[in-house]
């Protein structure tokens, strides 16, 4: 299995709009071979959104990630967001 995780850090005031674009993300998703779960959480103790997608493998993402991305490749991230994201590519150990 392989989980890519990526923690948001959207400015309080685009935090509807940095999620509805991850909800594009998860639509874009949707029928991608290899993937088992993709959704959007929010973290109750802070203003953190959380884009969480398991994968049957790192091969099976690599294969879908360039065209998931796309639809949301134009949104203004460097505006809605006070940092870039942490981003994580996890194997089991």
């Amino acid at each position: 299995m392989f989980v890519h995780l990526a923690v948001h850090h959207p400015k309080p005031e685009h935090s509807d709009e940095l999620l509805a674009s991850m909800h594009r993300v998860d639509a874009a998703a949707q029928g991608a071979a290899g993937l088992l779960q993709i959704g959007a959480w929010k973290d109750q103790r802070s203003d953190r959104l959380v884009g969480l997608a398991l994968w049957e493998s790192q091969e099976a993402f690599e294969a879908s990630a360039e065209r998931i991305f796309q639809a949301v490749a134009d949104d203004p991230f460097d505006q809605w967001c006070q940092q870039p994201p942490d981003v994580f590519h996890l194997t089991q150990a």
